[in-house]
């Protein structure tokens, strides 16, 4: 081999000092590295973009590889190849001879190759003894060789941040599908919280969603959205646990402590004296709350304690507690009970007590000044464990066999008898209530 290697490029093309680096990691190249020209090949494929190469060129360069008889790039081998520009075309699958020169020119510039041109430009070796080539001119691939090691680390880099890529999108796809799936499941069950909120802070993060977005920016809206899906979640969690009996604090006497005991902001009036026989008259009759029934309160003797609730299902019928559950929220605006009255009430007594008592105060929200103050005045008093659902419900179920008797009483007698029975026979039949308990209200004089 000649004792003098060009390197300046020849005709026009300038000499810039990219070509000088390459040419200096060529020559530190050691004699004994080795390396599978393929493997190198596809970590450079795969580290393309950071390298600056493009599909174009890379064809190019498998093309220049395939000119390289032996498997491997080896430091003590002849590392030149010097096809012509038609043998380059005839592999590159026709590619045109201007397009050619300028993505030699790329993988030139990427460092990737170094030019070896001839005092003429023409690529050629020139043989000794032999047939062992002594000096060669044409494309030199040293430089794949000498960078093998930092091709893999890029190729690897690359791939990890692929993933990284594809795992933040998963990771935003599903809590974009669980925020939306989640929101919808609670207005449609009508859980008590600010779902109008929730929907706004969810626009206004997708709303900063670009249509192509690095990395790091899907990073940030990911975690924006994981931030949300937490409160939705917790809040449709808390309704579900106050659903559950066995959960539920309401059921053994002891009550959640709202934190927030002065919110008023609707200025309901909290000295609403009005309806208070079905609140638990206060201190003389403390002990009758606690001696009430520890169980639920059937549904049954609620709907027929409580028969206005049934105007506002939106021409379904209430069948379940959650049935009822939604009834009480939609009635709840036009009694003039506020979010924040109802938040505290379902905080204290439980979704369903507090369904009830809504309900209750339904029914006689005409006698009743605030209704809204007066939930509030119930809901204090059941944070003291001075208040339950059951007085309300058998005095408006007292009130009504009232009624029936009362309108039997004005006909004749046997109109009268036969009216008495069939009330009977209906309130037996309407008001879910068993003969146990019937006594047990007589006996406490509900």
């Amino acid at each position: 081999m000649g004792t003098h290697i060009a390197t300046t490029p020849f005709g026009r093309r300038p000499m810039t000092l990219g070509l000088i680096s390459s040419q200096v990691a060529a020559r530190n190249v050691e004699q004994e590295a080795k390396v599978s020209k393929w493997q190198v090949f596809r970590d450079i494929r795969e580290a393309k973009e950071p390298l600056g190469a493009t599909d174009r060129a890379l064809a190019v360069l498998n093309a220049l590889l395939t000119f390289h008889r032996d498997d491997e790039l080896a430091g003590e081998g002849n590392l030149v190849v010097f096809p012509s520009n038609e043998q380059l075309i005839r592999r590159a699958n026709g590619m045109p001879p201007t397009t050619l020169r300028r993505h030699i020119a790329v993988l030139v510039d990427c460092g990737l190759i170094i030019r070896r041109d001839s005092p003429n430009g023409k690529r050629f070796a020139r043989k000794g003894q032999g047939g062992v080539i002594e000096q060669a001119y044409g494309f030199d691939l040293s430089p794949i060789l000498a960078r093998a090691e930092e091709f893999r680390e890029l190729a690897e880099a690359v791939a990890a941040e692929r993933k990284a890529f594809r795992l933040v999108k998963e990771r935003l796809t599903i809590c974009r599908r669980d925020v939306v799936k989640m929101i919808d499941a609670g207005i449609n069950e009508s859980v008590p919280a600010n779902w109008r909120g929730f929907l706004r802070r969810y626009e206004a993060i997708i709303a900063s969603l670009p249509r192509t977005a690095p990395r790091q920016v899907l990073e940030g809206i990911a975690s924006d959205l994981e931030d949300l899906w937490i409160d939705v979640h917790q809040t449709l969690e808390t309704f579900v646990k106050s659903q559950n009996p066995d959960a539920n604090e309401s059921q053994s006497g002891r009550h959640i402590q709202s934190s927030n005991t002065n919110n008023n902001p609707t200025g309901e009036s909290r000295n609403c004296t009005e309806y208070k026989d079905e609140a638990g008259r206060d201190a003389e009759h403390d002990e009758n709350v606690r001696s009430l029934p520890q169980r639920d309160v059937p549904l049954g003797m609620v709907l027929s304690a409580c028969p206005d609730i049934a105007n506002f299902t939106r021409g379904a019928q209430i069948r379940t507690w959650r049935d009822f559950a939604a009834a009480a929220d939609t009635a709840r605006p036009t009694i003039g009970v506020s979010p924040g009255a109802w938040q505290d009430a379902v905080e204290v007594m439980g979704a369903q007590n507090a369904a009830i008592t809504l309900a209750a105060i339904l029914q006689r929200a005409e006698h009743i000044r605030s209704c809204g103050g007066y939930l509030r005045d119930l809901t204090e008093k059941a944070r003291a464990q001075k208040f339950s659902v059951w007085p309300m419900v058998t005095a408006l179920l007292n009130a009504r066999v009232g009624a029936l008797e009362k309108a039997a009483a004005g006909k004749g007698a046997k109109e009268s008898q036969t009216g008495q029975q069939r009330g009977a026979e209906a309130a037996g039949s309407a008001l879910d209530i068993s003969d146990a308990l019937r006594d047990r209200m007589k006996k406490k004089g509900w």
